[in-house]
């Protein structure tokens, strides 16, 4: 069963919260006056989260998994941090397991790139005629 209660809190212009309370208090967590200094901290960690990823992306040039460059790029990273390391059965695994990832991404790469080329000769192609023929 769904509360419809709602946290207390109101921000400036009268706006409430909306968030579900605690289940002993009137507020949620971010606005419980009782639970205001690890909420702080909270907010705190989140801030050096996000400014560390910031940084660790910068210094890996990565920009997402939305693309097979960026997939790629991941890939680069992996394969260049556990070549560093010393020869073990655990090494020539992860190597072995980084081969066979890199040889699907090429060929989804290459796929992606074929599928392009036929897309876009379709598209030069002329439209055939919408009418019925008799």
């Amino acid at each position: 069963m769904v509360s419809g209660r709602a946290c207390k809190h109101r921000f400036e212009g009268g706006r409430g919260c909306n968030a579900p309370p605690g289940l002993e208090s009137d507020y949620c967590f971010w606005h419980d006056p009782e639970k205001s200094d690890e909420s702080a901290e909270a907010r705190r960690l989140g801030g050096q989260r996000r400014r560390r990823e910031r940084v660790v992306a910068g210094a890996y040039e990565f920009n997402g998994l939305e693309s097979i460059k960026d997939l790629r790029r991941i890939l680069e990273v992996a394969v260049i941090d556990v070549l560093g390391l010393e020869n073990s059965v655990a090494r020539a695994r992860a190597l072995a397991s980084l081969v066979t990832t890199a040889a699907r991404l090429l060929e989804t790469g290459e796929f992606e790139e074929r599928l392009e080329a036929i897309e876009s000769v379709m598209e030069q192609r002329p439209k055939p005629p919408t009418g019925r023929r008799r």
